[in-house]
């Protein structure tokens, strides 16, 4: 069965470079940290909504998306 996400999900999907999260995103889980050679390390972060329970996760890594939409 698939949820509907929210509004504010589906706008915070479309996101690009240093969108910050909507309100009702809360980061969960510890922040994942990756060391690359020299400073071209990132890190990503998982985020989860409380209104619709859509769970993002937020990447530093320029080759990666900003924001992942994992369920919704």
């Amino acid at each position: 069965m698939k949820i509907k996400i929210c509004g504010h999900c589906e706008q915070q999907s479309k996101k690009h470079r240093n969108g910050t999260p909507h309100e009702h995103l809360l980061k969960f889980d510890e922040p994942r940290v990756f060391i690359g050679n020299g400073p071209k390390g990132y890190t990503e972060q998982d985020y989860q909504c409380l209104t619709c329970t859509s769970k993002f996760t937020h990447s530093t890594n320029k080759r990666d998306l900003t924001w992942t939409l994992w369920r919704g």
